[in-house]
């Protein structure tokens, strides 16, 4: 039995060893695990692999979708008293960006559009979260014209997720043309299952049989894909995966 406790504090050194080579930690760590096993793991897993857990991906998403539940106004409520009490263009913006998240769209396009006002009116970031509050108002024709500004300032914007994806549902909503190559550049960069989503619901409404194919074919891609995504991917994109598969009924 005594000699089963040693080989279980020896295994758990090795493996705060092997996550101390690969998160880069200092060497020392190794001497400390291996020459007290028992009592430098311990020390290892609360000053090192502990805190490295909080801050890993799946921790903060975690972390953010409990303080919503608990405190669903809480980004807002800090956002504003700092805005309140510094009113910077970097506060406006994060107001802007807490009050969008929040659902208040028409307030954010009040704080976006005063900072668009002011010396910063060509930032990147700025640009970004007006075109989404224009769009979230449902005013397309002003995203698309933020979002070609954006594109003359920043070219590599093009290639961004979230404005390449924000271009293609504004040109849609305009019935503009374009629509179709901006959904298919949107898709080559994606992150997630949207584009392909948003695509296929515009492709379904296009009266060519070969787009409502290719758009029965996406929506089968994302179904067949889902069955694959980890719990963290299936969560965030369960609104696609629930539409892909209603479009698919359809």
């Amino acid at each position: 039995m005594r000699i089963f406790g040693i080989s279980l504090y020896v295994i758990v050194a090795l493996l705060f060893a092997v996550h101390a080579i690969r998160n880069q930690q200092n060497m020392y760590w190794l001497l400390i695990l291996f020459l007290f096993p028992g009592l430098g793991s311990l020390v290892y897993f609360f000053v090192i692999y502990l805190p490295s857990l909080r801050q890993s991906r799946g921790a903060r998403a975690t972390g953010r979708a409990i303080s919503q539940l608990v405190d669903p106004n809480r980004a807002v409520r800090e956002a504003r008293t700092d805005f309140d009490r510094a009113p910077t263009v970097a506060h406006r913006m994060r107001l802007g960006a807490a009050l969008l998240d929040a659902g208040n769209a028409a307030e954010a396009l009040e704080h976006y559009q005063a900072a668009a006002t002011g010396p910063f009116a060509s930032d990147p970031a700025l640009l970004e979260g007006l075109a989404r509050a224009q769009f979230a108002n449902g005013n397309a024709v002003a995203t698309q014209e933020t979002l070609e500004k954006l594109f003359a300032v920043q070219p590599v914007a093009r290639q961004q997720p979230v404005p390449s994806l924000l271009y293609a549902q504004a040109l849609a909503a305009n019935g503009a043309a374009g629509t179709r190559a901006a959904f298919e550049a949107a898709l080559a960069c994606a992150s997630d299952a949207a584009p392909r989503c948003l695509f296929a619901e515009w492709l379904a409404r296009q009266p060519a049989e070969a787009d409502r194919q290719r758009a029965r074919e996406l929506y089968a891609d994302i179904v067949h894909d889902a069955k694959h995504w980890p719990r963290h991917a299936r969560e965030h994109n369960s609104e696609w995966l629930q539409r892909a598969q209603a479009g698919l009924s359809r």
